[in-house]
């Protein structure tokens, strides 16, 4: 089983190179970040013409989250993060889908910081760390994925020194990230990648993928229940190459089906 994760920067402008990718790579599960548009607009009949079923949860312009099974309708669970009601970003969607739990985040970039953007980034996460730690407790298979917005370490990025001031390094938004790993969660990249050097995002100024000024924010989280069936897990590097590519690449893990 292949669940995969790619933060899009927009479906109607990326829809080519993100069914091309579905093509040529066949993932069981598929979660997209950033399809920046309205819950109507969201082309599934796309998805369908090549077998993919879709739920998705969306926001003009802005954020909005979906997964996609191969030959299968996602068994939606949660639809928007638990624990704000004032909270209406559209960032957060889970879904069961061939017995693992998918759970689905474009989670807060929270620059500029210090402010208001990057409290509401820590506060974000303390609420998905609750959301997750239930599932633990529940000890239900879970694989949680998407782009965290967080550098995890200094081997996660390729000059610690041009992102010392980012909101995605701060100590605050490590510790928070390492707090979840702490709860019982593997991260599968860095589990199969421990010297680290493996980049998911590249911006699209200063040539930074010519140069590969990369950086590392798109994780993948396995409750125990999935870490014993991890198999592989990987990068798919060279769709940030394509022609009107995402600032992104699509990350992916392999589990042992049960």
């Amino acid at each position: 089983m292949r669940i995969a994760s790619f933060n899009i920067n927009g479906i109607k402008a990326r829809l080519p190179r993100l069914l091309e990718w579905l093509e040529e790579r066949r993932p069981s599960v598929a979660c997209l970040q950033e399809i920046k548009c309205m819950d109507e607009n969201f082309p599934a009949e796309e998805f369908e013409k090549i077998g993919y079923h879709a739920i998705w949860h969306g926001q003009k312009s802005f954020n909005g989250v979906a997964i996609l099974a191969d030959g299968v309708k996602p068994e939606e669970r949660q639809r928007g993060l638990p624990g704000d009601e004032s909270d209406e970003q559209a960032r957060y969607l889970e879904a069961e889908v061939n017995g693992v739990r998918i759970c689905n985040l474009y989670l807060p970039n929270g620059n500029p910081q210090p402010g208001p953007r990057f409290d509401y980034k820590l506060a974000w996460m303390e609420r998905l760390r609750a959301r997750c730690l239930a599932h633990l407790q529940a000890e239900i298979a879970a694989v949680v994925l998407g782009d965290f917005n967080v550098i995890p370490e200094d081997k996660d990025v390729w000059a610690v020194k041009a992102m010392e001031d980012d909101a995605l390094m701060q100590p605050e938004s490590r510790d928070a990230y390492r707090r979840m790993l702490n709860d019982g969660w593997t991260d599968a990249l860095d589990v199969l990648n421990p010297r680290g050097g493996v980049w998911t995002y590249w911006d699209y100024q200063a040539g930074a993928w010519q140069r590969d000024h990369g950086f590392r924010i798109d994780h993948m989280l396995l409750s125990p229940q999935c870490a014993d069936r991890l198999r592989a897990a990987g990068v798919d590097k060279e769709y940030r190459g394509r022609e009107k590519a995402s600032d992104h690449t699509p990350v992916w893990v392999e589990m042992a089906d049960r």
